[in-house]
């Protein structure tokens, strides 16, 4: 029996967090939010997707999602198993809307809204956790579900199934070592800039207590602003634990070595984003300046082609990957085969609005059938907004829990979609 897909409901729901600085950092103080997204059928089941934002100009990306919905409502979900490829183009480069990326910005994070929200209704259809649901596919099925198209250059769908073939063995073992231990993660909740030193401390100090022992905190301020708040981290954690550092693109080239050259004095594990998101050769030179600093990036990657760009020049040391940015689970598909391909780590980008519910199911489908290897690997947390979701995010000492609900952990609370829609909710009016 097939099941169709009858309506697309969008919402602007967004949360307050500027006031408190939450979310801060070099470039950004916002209210964190969500273009959330409702997949109405004919046979009960709900798919529920969003892309992240950071306040004004939700209302864009909302209108984006219904400029797109229409390639969605009426179709059947089997339909679009059936062709995955042509559904996500469908969305991903509408003739009348190519202008308006081709492949990036608000249409491609539109797009993405609601091919999660279809992920999300495929993994409650078969009763799984995504992450279970992506992990059982067959290969074959999950290479069909990649748009090679520009990367094969870089990754060729034989290779791919290479991968995914290898990452059948050993799969069970792997699944009961991540039911047992969790998923690795680090935290980001201690160290945002607005938060006065004061509160940096007693938090990181809680989350140290609290078993995680790799953190991140946020840099480009002053120079010696910087150097202290990371000298505090570090008396806090010892000198075994991580500490990572995020410059949210704030500093130049040039400058982002000489600061990391002060900075190492903490010895951060990664230095985040040190310029221009774009910039792959100015990644690629700063890894080399920094090193054994390891260069992550890949939060704001508009595309698969972006981080093959990363990969092939070197530029990065760690790779992230964002569940919103870029056009859904089928485009992740790809960077997560493209990272395994060249040797190099996945570190999710988390925090947000969701963003921690998404990619913990991502991580460990990469651990599970992709990277087969958990070093390296840890999962952004941050301590925000998990209670609006009806399957929020889970963790044990440092580590994420096994999500065991069925579907993609996108599904909002209805009090809260009430509370928080924008303008009218009553937190806003």
């Amino acid at each position: 029996m097939s099941t169709t897909i009858t309506a697309v409901d969008v919402h602007d729901v967004r949360f307050p967090t500027a006031r408190d600085g939450d979310g801060s950092d070099a470039i950004n103080r916002g209210d964190y939010s969500a273009t959330y997204v409702e997949l109405r059928t004919d046979a009960g089941p709900t798919g529920a997707g969003f892309t992240f934002t950071n306040g004004r100009g939700n209302e864009i990306t909302c209108a984006a999602v219904h400029a797109l919905a229409h390639h969605v409502t009426g179709r059947t979900v089997e339909e679009i198993a059936a062709e995955p490829v042509a559904f996500w183009r469908s969305l991903t480069a509408d003739v009348q809307l190519r202008w308006l990326g081709p492949e990036k910005g608000v249409i491609h994070m539109a797009a993405g809204a609601l091919v999660n929200a279809v992920w999300d209704l495929r993994a409650k259809l078969a009763d799984r956790p995504l992450w279970r649901f992506l992990a059982d596919l067959p290969t074959a099925e999950l290479v069909a579900n990649i748009d090679f198209r520009h990367i094969t250059d870089a990754l060729t769908p034989d290779e791919a199934a290479s991968i995914l073939d290898k990452g059948l063995i050993g799969l069970a073992d792997r699944c009961a070592e991540l039911d047992r231990d969790g998923f690795p993660s680090y935290t980001t909740s201690v160290g945002w800039l607005g938060y006065p030193d004061d509160k940096v401390r007693a938090l990181t100090r809680a989350a140290y207590g609290q078993g995680w022992r790799a953190m991140k905190m946020k840099v480009g301020g002053e120079l010696a602003d910087d150097l202290r708040r990371a000298r505090i981290i570090r008396a806090e954690i010892g000198p075994d634990a991580l500490l990572m550092m995020d410059a949210n693109q704030v500093w130049d080239v040039d400058e982002a070595i000489e600061k990391m050259a002060v900075l190492a004095e903490v010895e951060p594990y990664w230095i985040e984003e040190p310029t221009h998101a774009d910039d792959v050769l100015g990644h690629a030179r700063i890894a080399q300046a920094v090193a054994p600093v390891r260069v992550a990036t890949g939060e704001v990657a508009a595309n698969r082609v972006m981080f093959k760009q990363f990969l092939q020049a070197g530029a990065l040391g760690v790779m992230q990957i964002d569940a919103c940015r870029v056009a859904g689970v089928n485009e992740v598909l790809a960077e997560l085969l493209l990272a395994a391909k060249f040797g190099v780590p996945v570190c999710p980008h988390a925090g947000g609005v969701g963003l921690c519910e998404y990619v913990q199911h991502l991580a460990i489908f990469d651990y599970l059938r992709v990277g087969t290897a958990l070093t390296g690997r840890m999962v952004e947390y941050v301590d925000h907004l998990h209670e609006h979701f009806v399957d929020p995010v889970r963790t044990r000492d440092g580590r994420y829990l096994l999500p065991d609900q069925p579907g993609y952990s996108s599904t909002m609370r209805p009090e809260s979609i009430a509370r928080f829609s924008f303008p009218d909710g009553p937190a806003w009016r």
